[in-house]
């Protein structure tokens, strides 16, 4: 079964004197008492060289009020894991040879059921459980995405980071001058424009180390792009330009320093676009912005081929669009237009890159040329 010593919970608080860190309590030779929602508590041992991480990724999680996965000794209360839960539907399963692919709501990386797992015949069943009821679940896995639970979510706290029903409303978006009907072409950005907004985008990249919020987790490319790429779109808007989207689906992997692994994998991605005016009078392209893959903007056949599926297909949509249902295998397209989604997606995805920061230290990361 499950480890009965793992307890999923909010982090109320941890106990530390005023003005003092976690981490300075622990490398003083202190322990941190930490207490969860249940009222439970458990302690992070300072001679645990791993505590510090663990404290660190706690300390973030409870900022948030997002859920953390604290595995727990039974005997000492001490903590010995700590993972970051995610509260989604299973959309699809599908057999590797490992075991178990699993795709998820609200996700576009592959999330994995190892055979090997000593919790893979419980497991199991309750991810096919939870294809078949389409019911929300707390799934836990390592920072390489192995699943190593999976629980129900039927708590009032378990509903936190819930995807929400498909919105309708339309975002706000910049009302083209009368003329631009006649001439579309001066509408768009000069190529030196472009440049400048894609610096300006990946000027909001997270310092590894420190991942302040309202940074961008453009290091973490592993996960979230539909997030990274709407805070992008909602950026650009208030800059007065008149983003797009480009999609992209098929078996995609693509070479990164910023994985630790050095590559990522994805089923699909998602980046902004851009109008941009050529050298040519009337001449026009759409460039794509994304920072976690180049250092300027280009073409979308250059954005594909980047990502290693020449038989590939690319949709494009308006910034509107948080999740597209053809793309994502969503019931319908789903729409952010206050931006509460993107923002409680990001609050995650940076808590990821704090995790990812702990295990492997901070990226770039010493790849292949």
């Amino acid at each position: 079964m499950p480890n009965p010593n793992a307890e999923v919970s909010i982090v109320i608080r941890m106990d530390l004197p005023a003005g003092r860190s976690p981490a300075e309590e622990l490398r003083a030779g202190r322990g941190v008492s930490v207490e969860l929602e249940s009222g439970r508590r458990a302690r992070l041992d300072p001679a645990d060289q791993r505590s510090v991480g663990f404290a660190r990724i706690l300390d973030t999680l409870s900022k948030d009020r997002l859920l953390a996965y604290l595995e727990i000794d039974p005997e000492s209360s001490t903590i010995t894991g700590v993972f970051i839960p995610r509260l989604t539907r299973v959309l699809a399963i599908n057999p590797l040879d490992e075991g178990l692919v699993v795709r998820l709501a609200r996700s576009h990386a592959p999330h994995v059921l190892r055979r090997g797992s000593p919790d893979f015949d419980e497991l199991e069943p309750r991810l096919r459980e939870a294809l078949r009821t389409g019911d929300t679940v707390i799934l836990t896995e390592n920072a390489d995405y192995d699943i190593i639970d999976v629980r129900y979510a039927t708590g009032p706290g378990d509903s936190k980071g819930l995807t929400r029903a498909p919105l309708t409303a339309k975002l706000v978006e910049p009302k083209k001058p009368w003329w631009s009907y006649l001439i579309p072409w001066l509408t768009c950005a000069s190529s030196a424009k472009a440049q400048q907004v894609f610096d300006t985008m990946s000027a909001t990249t997270c310092d590894p180390v420190t991942v302040s919020a309202p940074c961008i987790p453009f290091l973490y490319p592993k996960d979230g792009c539909f997030a990274r790429a709407h805070e992008m779109c909602r950026l650009m808007i208030n800059m007065g330009l008149k983003p797009g989207k480009v999609w992209i689906e098929g078996n995609l992997h693509v070479e990164t320093k910023n994985s630790p692994t050095c590559q990522v994998v994805w089923d699909w991605h998602v980046a902004p676009t851009l109008c941009v005016r050529g050298s040519r009078f009337l001449q026009t392209e759409e460039l794509v912005i994304d920072p976690a893959l180049f250092e300027t903007p280009v073409s979308k056949e250059t954005w594909k081929g980047k990502q290693g599926d020449p038989n590939a297909t690319l949709k494009d949509t308006g910034v509107a669009i948080y999740f597209d249902a053809e793309i994502t295998d969503i019931s319908s397209d789903m729409l952010d237009p206050n931006y509460v989604d993107s923002n409680q997606d990001l609050i995650y995805y940076r808590a990821r890159l704090v995790e990812q920061t702990e295990v492997y230290g901070p990226a770039p990361y010493a790849c292949p040329p």
